[in-house]
């Protein structure tokens, strides 16, 4: 059926449908891995000591962490601490931007079309200051940023192009923009996105998809906190490396009720539970998968 648009969408460079045949990936990280570690939700510099010091007690590697509680609402001291222990364990860090539609004094965000929404942002006024929160991240060594719109991803492009941000900076665009097509994922690369992560409940057939239309890594969750549907899919990790390298893993936060929370270091080590459950799983059924080690040159490690 619908074999005429099939194969225009074929011309695009896009697929002509969900991949059902789920074929493998032959597309990796430069340094040669499949898969990357990501935990996201880490919202506090103590969160993240624990998760990486109990990571290291596990003899897992968490190769990327997500702060997503904003970089406007951390001291200069926090932001710093995040920073240095990223340095120390050569893992990746992405500090969020901080303005946000669930910030903002807008009302639109808290009613029932809130949800179209998500964390975009509302006026030129608040791109200026997102802006200015992802100038006050970089000029403290971080080179890693969590987006939450299309618009402003297109600026910080033009900006690291131009020069006026550094060129090692990477963007990261966040499943909170509610992305879930190749189409979109292949705008999204346009716009400058270094990895782009989808909306969370993509069946394989769908991640496969995304995977044969861009050439950025791809962000996919194995595991969600209740907020986001509470999803556990421990058992198709092995399957999402597969099909979509290279890929970062995502795992950790159902251990939190939700999103956009402070984190406590008891809630970094049982995410280091989790992502050591995951590793295990990927080892056992996909083992000839390469899991990039800490502190891999193409990884938006924070400047010394």
């Amino acid at each position: 059926m619908f074999d005429e648009t099939r194969r225009y969408m074929m011309r695009l460079g896009l697929p002509a449908g969900d991949l059902y045949d789920l074929p493998t990936s032959n597309r990796r990280f430069p340094d040669g891995a499949h898969f990357r570690v990501e935990v996201p939700t880490v919202n506090t510099a103590a969160a993240m000591k624990a998760l990486m010091e109990e990571a290291q007690k596990s003899g897992i590697v968490i190769n990327r962490v997500d702060e997503t509680y904003g970089i406007f609402r951390h001291t200069i001291r926090e932001l710093k601490e995040y920073i240095a222990i990223a340095r120390d364990y050569g893992v990746e860090l992405n500090l969020s931007v901080g303005p946000r539609a669930t910030y903002d004094t807008g009302a639109t965000v808290l009613s029932q079309q809130g949800v179209r929404i998500s964390y975009r942002l509302r006026g030129m006024e608040q791109v200026i200051r997102a802006i200015e929160d992802v100038k006050r991240a970089v000029d403290l060594g971080c080179r890693g940023i969590l987006v939450y719109d299309e618009g402003m991803l297109w600026i910080l492009n033009e900006m690291r192009k131009d020069g006026e941000l550094p060129k090692d900076l990477h963007f990261k665009v966040s499943a909170h923009c509610g992305h879930a097509n190749p189409a979109s994922f292949k705008v999204l690369e346009q716009l400058g996105a270094n990895s782009i992560n989808p909306v969370r409940d993509l069946q394989l057939p769908m991640i496969a998809a995304l995977r044969a239309a861009v050439n950025v890594p791809i962000d996919v969750h194995t595991d969600n906190p209740p907020a986001s549907g509470g999803f556990i899919r421990t058992y198709e990790a092995p399957e999402m490396v597969r099909i979509g390298a290279p890929i970062h893993i995502k795992t950790g936060n159902s251990v939190v009720p939700g999103h956009g929370q402070l984190t406590s270091a008891e809630d970094g080590r049982r995410m280091a539970a989790q992502a050591e459950i995951i590793v295990e799983t990927i080892r056992k059924f996909y083992p000839e998968a390469i899991q990039s080690g800490p502190g891999v040159e193409d990884m938006a490690i924070p400047a010394a």
